[in-house]
């Protein structure tokens, strides 16, 4: 995993993630085995930003039915990253708000 895009898999558009950006915080799917410091280098490196803290949650699998056959979703690692003041990301999050 030496390449940051490998550690940022994708943003998370939610209710919750939408209110956290005034707040200047933003929310993405990382890969599970990243640490704290990756997700910091990888998010300065992909979008040019200074990263003031980052907060990982690991999200349980949730139970899925189709009829009567029942399967779990993968689980996933969410890191919520507090930008410093005066540093933006533009590039998923400024058209959606």
């Amino acid at each position: 995993m030496t390449d940051p895009r490998d550690i940022i898999l994708r943003p998370v558009i939610t209710e919750k993630s939408m209110q956290q950006l005034a707040e200047n915080k933003y929310t993405f799917l990382v890969h599970p085995k990243a640490n704290k410091t990756m997700i910091k280098r990888a998010v300065e490196e992909i979008f040019k930003v200074r990263v003031r803290k980052v907060n990982t949650v690991k999200v349980r699998g949730k139970l899925r039915r189709v009829g009567r056959y029942a399967g779990y979703q993968p689980d996933a690692k969410k890191a919520i990253v507090t930008l410093a003041e005066g540093h933006r990301i533009k590039e998923f999050f400024e058209d959606v708000s």
